[in-house]
């Protein structure tokens, strides 16, 4: 009958390859020039120290290991037995590579190292890249990126001196119940599985780091972990033959370098008791030589597991695995054992030396094609830094961004939309401090965090419940479950209850960072108005899923297998990007050694006391690629700037605030900005403003003068004049113009009376003047019925989400969070925070047209990207995009270089442009006195965002403008993404 099945397994062999092609690419190292060293080497060897050069064993650099003797044992074994190699496992990289530069040099040839890093190195060692597992990899079919990950991790073990790394597992993953494969395996479709393989496998071995194909025959379909049994595979040859072998097929004829043979037992292959096909000629010799024609290094799994251990002992093991065929005897227990063994073999002659020698001269060429034919130690300084690389850190967070899968949406709530609609809370269960995805979350709104354990008791439902009653959206994380099956993969009771509670009060998006299995424990999944399979708990992962629900990017993963009776493999709904995304500079070919001359120019800034402090964001085609803080709050305060710091942004508030309210007023045909003032303030008609346009004063080409210095009207010398302010706020004196300073209510009227009484220029040139946007501020009362703050609020910060935007921020925004600006001698006698610089607006109760506005920098950007999207941002239009075409455009273009409230470059040479050399023509922005800038630029894509508090030392001295700190800036960008300079350059 065994007869009969082999046959089978055989002729099932040929029709594969007759399916396939028998053309087979051969592993690399199959060449002349290695096979020539590695001869050349042979002669030197005595035939002890050819079966030396099979043995390749553990090796350790974790602490705990290296005291009980490690390093002892291991030069024993190296300058006794003449083992050719080392596996690496747990330990620290530093310590990896100095450990491997010494058993290096005391090796008479070189070791060959190799390492499980089937995830990257991080699979064995601390701080170093985390990729992502081979399942989150198969929920995307992008292969070319699989390739560079392959490269990427490859370039990592050359570096550390790895020459092997035993990855990809290419066993087709179809039993939720596997215990040792699961998250390791690319899925359950075979084809899927083979080219994933084939890529991985091509990256790695572009970059001479030998692939390794595991774990032959295939251990996907197994519910017994070969660490601890030996697993059996009862198919017949027919389901072999076209689901388990055929990736292997397929990587082995595209030039695949080795193959693991695993721990199984599979009677349609090898009857034999307790044989695991390691130890079978039938599968290794037959099978996977001969019929497959497999000619790669075979490296058996560790001997050691009990799949093969619980039954032969050592040195016997060793002897059969030799003897069904393997190159590489992997870990094993007892070298010096396993050599007497094999030389007794060889004169019982159940195996030749010339057999010997063939294992032995196919791993010398491996290790000259991997370069140890001209061996150089590993250099450790910057070891850690290098590993950990730019492009490694871009590669990661693109495989997040592919793989994120969406298994449902109803009512498409995601991305989420009106945010003004919604009260969220964020609820993290298996973290008990914020993380990265509640803190990304805030980066698009304000969300509340809570966080519970995934073994809080019962009554912590309750607690956390009762918090989130006041919530119509909870965002539920499930963090730090496991891969075990037999476990429920670490989903607990009070997890499950705590969810299905929360779902059926509420609108719940359920964001999974677990093994897709984990659906199955959870029969209420589809309860949930949006689920998203994350699938790890890494950084990576964490911010891009946040980023997915609030629509910074698009979903695009589907399901590598089938999870649950209701989520099938291929499951994956698509969404769209509709706000900003934050990435890195190498996703948008943007070299981040260019950008680093951002930091040097704001940390001189903050060196020549410019600023205390500044935070600085730049984004192209939607994407955040460089956000960063710098310096202290203040000159005498050693609190660190943030990203989420509020500033005060003075003049930036015309384009953020008073610019797109007009825009929104001309989209709804409720102003024309070609009519005069009196159309939207009818105090103007006795005026002699009369006939000013509201297209002037937004040019700012109305003839008016530059300011008018209120405050000083209400003083004589140092002293407040009487009846104008009071230290208590009452209904006379409702407007704060600081802290305990509160000024008359009908003082408004005054200043808006002078301003209309202010003469204007009878030939109207450019002039920068605050006082058009005063009164274009204060008419929008007139128009609306609302005041300006509430309208801008309403129109675009609360259902953009901009929770930190608007005017007063003192009654939404920590103090704590709020960067002071100046210290007041001449005016208000305090140092300034939450209240605005500007005097002319504090005297407006700090609600004006022309300053006012307080934001942190990533709202400012976001209602910049609005405008650089035409209009339109999260999914909601807010402006119809011709508005925002003839607000952005220039005006009059002869003498103004202005548009209809933004800035735009300097068109003529002679004179000093607001904007960098490289701005384009098509650009606009604005800059604000506390020392703001915001520019955007639409033929690049960029936009382009710096607030600092300049005028915390002395706002006189403007060192910020001298140093041309921020264009400089703004010209770095444009010089990193290799744009040329605009023919408007000055």
């Amino acid at each position: 009958m065994q007869k009969y099945f082999f046959k089978l397994i055989i002729a099932g062999a040929l029709v594969s390859q007759s399916l396939m092609g028998f053309a087979q690419i051969l592993p690399p190292f199959q060449n002349a020039t290695c096979e020539h060293w590695a001869d050349s080497v042979m002669k030197t060897l005595t035939p002890d120290e050819r079966i030396g050069q099979l043995f390749m064993v553990a090796a350790y650099s974790d602490t705990t290991s290296i005291r009980k003797g490690e390093v002892e044992k291991l030069n024993k074994l190296i300058n006794e037995q003449k083992i050719g190699g080392l596996i690496f496992f747990k330990g620290t990289p530093y310590k990896q590579a100095e450990l491997c530069n010494y058993y290096q040099t005391i090796a008479n040839v070189p070791l060959l190292v190799g390492m499980d890093a089937e995830w990257g190195l991080a699979m064995r060692l601390d701080s170093v890249p985390k990729f992502p597992f081979q399942m989150t990899l198969g929920a995307m079919n992008d292969t070319l990126l699989v390739f560079k990950m392959g490269a990427e991790i490859a370039k990592e073990c050359k570096r550390l001196g790895v020459q092997v790394n035993f990855a990809p597992v290419v066993d087709i993953n179809d039993n939720p119940d596997n215990p040792v494969i699961g998250m390791r395996s690319f899925g359950e479709n075979k084809k899927h599985v083979a080219d994933m393989g084939i890529a991985y496998m091509n990256g790695l071995q572009t970059q001479n780091v030998l692939a390794c194909a595991k774990h032959f025959p295939g251990h996907g379909d197994t519910k017994t972990d070969s660490h601890l049994s030996l697993p059996v595979v009862d198919y017949p040859v027919s389901r072999l033959d076209t689901l388990e072998l055929y990736p292997f097929q397929k990587v082995f004829n595209s030039g695949m370098g080795s193959t693991m043979v695993a721990h199984l037992y599979i009677p349609a292959l090898d009857s034999t008791p307790n044989r695991a096909s390691t130890l079978s000629t039938k599968i290794v010799d037959y099978l996977l030589k001969k019929q497959l024609g497999f000619q790669g290094l075979i490296f058996t799994d560790a001997l050691n597991m009990k799949g093969v251990a619980k039954y032969y002992p050592p040195g016997d093991v060793d002897v059969m695995a030799l003897l069904a065929g393997n190159d590489v005897l992997l870990f094993s227990e007892n070298v010096p054992k396993a050599m007497e063994e094999i030389k007794k073999a060889i004169s019982r002659k159940e195996i030749s030396q010339e057999e010997i020698d063939a294992h032995c001269l196919k791993i010398l060429m491996v290790k000259a094609w991997t370069g140890l034919n001209h061996y150089k130690e590993t250099v450790l300084k910057n070891l850690t830094k290098d590993i950990n690389s730019v492009d490694a850190d871009n590669i990661c967070k693109q495989l997040a961004e592919k793989t994120i899968t969406i298994l449902s949406n109803k009512n498409n709530l995601l991305p989420l939309k009106r945010l003004d609609t919604l009260r969220i809370a964020s609820l993290m269960i298996g973290d008990s401090l914020q993380d990265v995805f509640q803190s990304r979350l805030n980066n698009y709104t304000s969300v509340d965090n809570y966080n519970m354990s995934l073994y809080s008791p019962d009554s912590a439902i309750a607690t956390i419940y009762k918090k989130l009653k006041k919530y119509n959206l909870v965002i539920i994380g499930v963090n730090h479950t496991n891969n075990h099956p037999q476990d429920t993969f670490g989903i607990t009771k009070v997890a499950i209850k705590m969810i299905d509670t929360l779902e059926k009060r509420t609108s719940v998006v359920l964001d999974l960072f677990s093994d897709p299995y984990i659906l199955s424990y959870l029969p209420q999944e589809h309860d949930a108005s949006a689920l998203i399979m994350s699938y790890q708990n890494t950084p990576y992962m964490l911010d891009y899923s946040a980023q997915l629900i609030m629509g910074g990017i698009g979903g695009q993963g589907t399901l590598a297998i089938s999870a649950s009776d209701k989520d099938k493999r291929g499951t994956g709904i698509k969404t769209t990007k509709t706000r900003l995304e934050y990435t890195t500079p190498e996703e948008l070919g943007i070299s981040s050694d260019k950008l680093s001359r951002i930091d040097t120019i704001a940390n001189y800034g903050i060196k020549q006391n410019a600023y205390p402090g500044c935070v600085i964001l730049a984004a192209k085609d939607g994407k955040v690629f460089y956000e960063k803080a710098f310096g202290t709050q203040n000159y005498k305060d050693t609190t660190r700037v943030h990203l989420s710091d509020v500033y005060d942004l003075a003049s930036v508030t015309k384009i953020a605030a008073t610019t797109a309210a007009y825009m929104k007023l001309a989209d709804d045909k409720k102003i024309d900005v070609n009519n005069a003032l009196p159309s939207i303030l009818p105090k103007a008609k006795k005026s002699n403003k009369k006939n000013v346009k509201i297209k002037d004063m937004l040019a700012h080409q109305a003839g008016l003068k530059p300011d008018i210095f209120f405050y000083k009207e209400t003083m004589n010398g140092n002293a407040y004049r009487n009846g104008i302010y009071s230290t208590d706020s009452s209904a006379k004196y409702p407007f704060a113009v600081a802290a305990h300073l509160f000024i008359r209510k009908d003082y408004r009227d005054s200043i808006i009376k002078e301003i209309l009484q202010s003469p204007v220029d009878k030939n109207p040139v450019l002039k920068y003047s605050d006082l058009g946007f005063i009164l274009m501020g204060y008419a929008i009362n007139n128009i609306t019925g609302i005041s300006l703050d509430n309208y801008v609020d309403n129109a675009f910060y609360k259902p953009m989400g901009l929770s930190t935007m608007g005017y007063k921020p003192l009654q939404r925004v920590p103090i704590s969070r709020i960067i002071p600006t100046e210290y007041d001698s001449a005016f208000r006698k305090q140092l300034l925070r939450g209240y605005v610089h500007d005097p002319s607006a504090a005297m407006l109760g700090g609600i004006s047209g022309n300053a006012g506005l307080f934001s942190d920098i990533t709202d400012l950007a976001s209602l910049m990207q609005m405008f650089l999207q035409k209009g339109s941002y999260g999914g909601i239009k807010y402006l119809d995009s011709s508005t925002v075409k003839e607000f952005t455009a220039c005006a009059y273009y002869e003498g103004n270089r202005r548009g209809l409230g933004f800035d735009k470059p300097e068109t003529d040479t002679t004179k000093e442009s607001p904007a960098c050399r490289s701005a384009s023509p098509e650009s606009y922005g604005h800059s604000g006195f506390t020392g703001t800038f915001v520019w955007v630029d639409p033929k690049y894509g960029i936009v382009y965002v710096f607030l600092s508090n300049r005028v915390a030392s002395n706002a006189s001295d403007n060192k910020l403008a001298k140093l041309n700190i921020r264009t400089d800036i703004q010209q770095v960008i444009y010089d990193a993404i290799g744009a040329k300079n605009s023919v408007f350059a000055k």
